[in-house]
């Protein structure tokens, strides 16, 4: 079952100014910051990407300025979900090095546990929400294994060996995801 329509965040009132934490360095390289959750349900984790990358993610987005990360975690929830989410324990942070999109980037990510309200939907197998949001995303629950996960190519790619015994404590990780490019 889909959860609402499709909607366009562009049409809700702008800000002023983009205040996300994202650098560009030249036309090949970018720092940025993002901030993800995982929810879990029925044994399954949610997970999202733009319906023109070959690889899905953990849904969440760049923080902004003056921002604390679990607000950023739940307001790209209410954005992309229209649903608020209680923010759980702090899982890892993350220097992840990687290649997309023509461009080096370095990423530094935090990754929240996260509960998504029971009405959410829930759907072991079929896509089950879309949203525009500077491009089409679209959300789905992928079995929350080692092997489910890599059968998705999740990155950043450690999360899938993690998955079955999150960490009690928070985890700083350094990862090179590699050439996100070659994953097409």
């Amino acid at each position: 079952m889909m959860s609402k329509s499709m909607t366009d965040k562009a049409a809700k009132p702008s800000k002023p100014k983009d205040m996300r934490i994202r650098k560009k360095y030249g036309s090949r390289q970018l720092f940025q910051m993002r901030v993800a959750g995982l929810a879990f349900r029925n044994g399954h984790v949610l997970v999202h990407r733009a319906v023109h990358e070959p690889f899905w993610t953990f849904p969440g987005g760049r923080a902004e300025m003056g921002e604390a990360s679990a607000e950023t975690l739940r307001r790209e929830m209410m954005e992309e979900l229209g649903a608020a989410v209680t923010v759980g324990r702090l899982l890892w942070t993350v220097e992840n090095f990687f290649h997309y999109e023509g461009r080096d980037c370095h990423e530094f990510g935090i990754y929240y546990l996260m509960d998504l309200p029971d009405e959410f939907p829930f759907h072991p197998t079929e896509i089950v929400h879309r949203v525009m949001d500077g491009s089409e995303l679209e959300f789905k629950w992928a079995p929350a294994t080692a092997a489910g996960l890599k059968a998705l190519d999740i990155p950043p790619y450690f999360i899938a060996d993690e998955i079955e015994a999150l960490p009690q404590t928070p985890r700083h990780v350094v990862w090179r995801d590699g050439n996100l490019d070659t994953k097409a």
